[in-house]
């Protein structure tokens, strides 16, 4: 079973992701789950860009505040 999307972290969420498209490049998705494998890569692509933005903004406020010294 997948990991809460709380509790992931990026590099989980990436290595996910790219389970979900090496199945979807190489036809191995369940007709009957596909919708849900996007589904669960889309819900990742967010929680990877949310972390992303949000070490983006504490690495910005660590340089400005180190150039305000």
């Amino acid at each position: 079973m997948a990991k809460s999307t709380k509790e992931i972290s990026y590099n989980q969420a990436m290595e996910e992701i790219e389970g979900i498209i090496e199945k979807l490049n190489n036809g191995e998705l369940d007709i009957d789950t596909i919708s849900q494998d996007v589904k669960r890569a889309t819900e990742l692509v967010v929680i990877c860009k949310e972390k992303l933005k949000k070490s983006e903004d504490e690495i910005k406020q660590l340089f400005d505040t180190e150039s305000n010294s």
